[in-house]
């Protein structure tokens, strides 16, 4: 995981998708989706610094591992 988040960010960088992204937070989640998905993930990534002012990080991610039958101990989570 620790070699995708480095060159996902120096990918990042270099293709300057997010102009304001420094690096990834600590720790991670996986999750797959069709590259027909790609737009709209894209799409989400860029309206995510709104978004979360509505909904928390740990409840959407709460709501992804569920909607993926993910079992999981919340004593992990942020």
């Amino acid at each position: 995981m620790k070699d995708i988040k480095v060159s996902s960010s120096i990918w990042i960088k270099e293709q300057a998708l997010f102009p304001n992204f420094t690096a990834w937070q600590e720790g991670y989640g996986a999750f797959t989706y069709s590259i027909k998905a790609k737009e709209a993930l894209v799409n989400y990534i860029k309206r995510q610094e709104a978004h979360h002012k509505t909904k928390t990080f740990r409840e959407e991610y709460i709501e992804l591992l569920n909607e993926h039958d993910i079992e999981f101990d919340e004593k992990y989570l942020l």
